[in-house]
């Protein structure tokens, strides 16, 4: 009888370090998602959030991610999201830096669109 019970105080106590590894695995999971920029590593200029949404959506070319930012900067006007010739606007800045590709210019333009920092 003891030994089955030390049999299952053993099993018991195994059974709660698999349960705190995975508990660490979800903290760390956790960390990653609220903190995505740790998880990859990014060029020194892509300072932001919007620079780095860029750069992930652009095959991960630095230089046109910086330069499609500096086309959305210079370009956009207050309130622009909600005025469609000022959303023109942005869109014709950020064309020639996706070499013209209309699809490709529709797209990030919806990402620069729902980026806080534009």
């Amino acid at each position: 009888m003891s030994e089955l019970l030390n049999a299952l105080i053993e099993k018991r106590k195994q059974d709660a370090r698999v349960y705190q590894q995975y508990l660490e695995e979800i903290v760390e999971v956790t960390k990653k998602v609220e903190n995505p920029s740790d998880g990859a590593s990014y060029p020194t200029s892509l300072d932001s959030p919007a620079k780095r949404a860029l750069y992930d959506n652009l095959g991960r070319n630095e230089a046109r991610a910086l330069d499609v930012d500096r086309a959305v900067r210079r370009s956009r006007q207050d309130d622009w999201r909600s005025n469609p010739l000022k959303i023109r606007m942005v869109k014709l800045a950020i064309k020639p830096t996706l070499q013209g590709d209309e699809q490709r210019t529709d797209g990030i333009l919806e990402l620069v669109k729902n980026q806080r920092e534009y």
